[in-house]
């Protein structure tokens, strides 16, 4: 199964998000190009290993200061070039709609919080290990519990490729980062992470403390500052208001007995009523997804109607129907 996106709408564009994955991909590249044939030795050195806080003879090597910096730098690096499309991937898909509850300063010390707790956790499961541990697993584990919490009912669309066939199926929020937190837990407490590699118990930590963080998050929902810092909240929020829908939407039209119309709904924002625009659609009925593009044409009103020809049901004559789509003017989606 492969997550495509979620069907929460945000309203603001995730910029901390965003920020955080380029620099996930810069650091990638720039250790990668910079360090080659050395790359075990440097994350060794910025990586966490718990080694280097539980035997002495390791930490007298490193100073205060490296022992510190290794606790926030090994969840910004990456052991490959799949590790990192992964993780930055359901960083993509979850993180915005956190950051859009949390704010964006709010956000990113949440996600650092969530990092640290997460590393805290492998640590002190795994005192003894001489293996460093990298990726920004843990913290992302973190925003996906604090998802789970703030929309549990929410879809998660998700690819299940068939042979050649792309399959869309929308999973609740609950049951797909659920069954993904008892996996990661399983996987914990029946596999030794030195032996694989992964460190599970930092996933598991992770997703607890995002939780638990968030919680104590909503608790003080005011900024530090004050007034000021409230009204550069919302200056900031001006600028970051989405004026899109996603260009992929699932549409599952309803027919109704003797009428071959089928009727289905289709989202877009206010700029995109003015503008006009194009949709990627997959009209799911039955058996049958299909793709189609659909034109959005500028000036369209709230109830506003889009006729596919030919996509609806079949009639008796072997005639097809049409499929109508009613336009509805709401919040934008990533």
């Amino acid at each position: 199964m492969i997550p495509i996106r979620d069907t929460v709408s945000s309203k603001n564009y995730p910029v901390v998000n965003n920020l955080l994955i380029g620099i996930n991909v810069f650091l990638y590249l720039a250790v990668l190009l910079t360090y080659g044939t050395e790359l075990s030795r440097f994350d060794y050195i910025y990586g966490l290993v718990p080694a280097r806080y539980s035997t002495p003879q390791i930490a007298s090597y490193f100073s205060f200061g490296q022992q510190a910096f290794s606790l926030v730098s090994f969840m910004f690096l990456h052991g490959g070039f799949w590790h990192l499309l992964g993780n930055m991937w359901i960083l993509y898909i979850f993180g915005d709609n956190v950051e859009d509850r949390l704010g964006h300063l709010r956000y990113l010390l949440f996600y650092l919080l969530c990092g640290i707790a997460s590393g805290f956790t492998h640590l002190i499961l795994n005192l003894h290990s001489n293996i460093p541990v990298i990726g920004a697993s843990g913290a992302i584990a973190g925003i996906m519990g604090a998802y789970m919490l703030l929309h549990p009912y929410s879809k998660i669309l998700t690819l299940i490729p068939i042979i050649f066939i792309p399959w869309f199926v929308e999973i609740p929020a609950v049951f797909f980062l659920g069954f993904w937190f008892l996996m990661q837990f399983l996987q914990a407490t029946s596999v030794d992470s030195g032996a694989t590699g992964i460190a599970w118990w930092a996933h598991v930590g992770g997703f607890l403390f995002g939780m638990l963080f968030l919680k104590v998050f909503l608790f003080f929902p005011d900024l530090p500052g004050g007034g000021t810092a409230r009204n550069l909240h919302k200056n900031v929020n001006k600028i970051t208001t989405r004026k899109k829908t996603h260009r992929l939407q699932v549409i599952r039209p309803v027919g109704f007995e003797n009428d071959p119309t089928l009727y289905g709904t289709i989202i877009i924002t206010p700029y995109e009523a003015l503008s006009g625009g194009h949709k990627m659609v997959n009209i799911s009925w039955g058996f049958h997804k299909k793709f189609f593009k659909v034109v959005i044409p500028s000036g369209i009103k709230d109830g506003g109607l889009l006729r596919l020809i030919g996509q609806g049901k079949r009639k008796a004559d072997g005639d097809i129907g049409d499929l109508l789509l009613k336009v509805s003017i709401g919040l934008a989606q990533k």
